[in-house]
């Protein structure tokens, strides 16, 4: 029981005598003594779950900050592609590259500004609490009710937004490149009905040069996608496995508090 209590040396075990020896300058009083260590104990079990809560805010906090930042980079660029491209009329394009190319920019806006949308919403209410110099003061932020949209908002802005951002960038070579073929070609796919002008020897392009390039791309990007969804797995599975190791830590401490607290219980028991 002492050493659980961390009885200083020189007070009384107990039962023994309820008041230290006044010599020195007058002891501590047994009982106010456990009290104080009780209140002790449970103030810094209280820190301790304050400062868990504020690390939860500063962690919401960083996701939506990146979150608006990339949702708002990338689908401006996705705009960007989808006003500045400059299409060959005299060119007949695949329907399906056509179709492909407007819904993977379409849903690649639509996923980065319902990100962005619930960073706007909901990162002024975190900020304003962060900046309350007050332990107290974290129970008024959202962040916890709000979790489950965060991480929404988190995934569809890192995960499958960049997704989607890679699928464009090869959509995007497939519509400038293809239609290369028709310069030098007039038997290339679509360019059948298209008047070529004369041109001399020295101004031909090899036949199917613009295909040979979409495909060069869609060939480096493959594998730069499968290596996004490997490391993207990995990484949430390695932070799933740090979440877990890290409550299992935060119970094993709230075990240990416990043991300490029913001891504590007990000394004013004794007392």
């Amino acid at each position: 029981m002492s050493s659980e209590l961390n009885v200083p040396m020189g007070s009384p075990a107990p039962g023994v005598s309820e008041r230290a020896p006044d010599g020195g300058g007058g002891g501590m009083d047994y009982r106010d003594w456990v009290r104080r260590s009780y209140l002790e104990l449970v103030s810094s079990n209280h820190h301790s779950v304050q400062a868990l809560s504020w690390r939860k805010l500063y962690l919401s906090r960083a996701k939506l900050k990146a979150s608006s930042r990339t949702s708002a980079l990338l689908s401006g660029f996705a705009m960007v592609a989808m006003v500045e491209v400059q299409l060959e009329m005299q060119y007949s394009y695949p329907r399906v590259l056509l179709i492909a190319f407007s819904v993977c920019t379409t849903v690649l806006v639509a996923v980065h500004l319902f990100a962005l949308l619930i960073s706007t919403c909901i990162l002024p209410n975190v900020e304003a609490v962060s900046n309350i110099h007050n332990l107290n003061s974290v129970s008024e932020s959202p962040h916890e009710r709000m979790h489950h949209y965060i991480e929404l908002a988190w995934g569809f802005s890192t995960a499958l937004g960049i997704l989607l951002f890679l699928a464009e960038v090869v959509l995007l070579c497939w519509i400038k490149f293809l239609p290369v073929d028709c310069v030098g070609s007039r038997k290339a796919v679509g360019c059948s009905n298209v008047v070529m002008p004369k041109t001399t020897p020295t101004s031909t392009v090899p036949q199917d040069s613009g295909w040979q390039a979409a495909l060069a791309s869609t060939i480096i990007m493959v594998p730069v996608g499968v290596i996004f969804v490997v490391f993207t797995i990995h990484f949430y599975r390695s932070l799933v496995r740090h979440k877990t190791e890290r409550h299992h830590q935060e119970i094993e401490e709230l075990h240990k508090i416990k043991v300490q607290l029913d001891g504590h219980e007990r000394g004013l028991q004794n007392v």
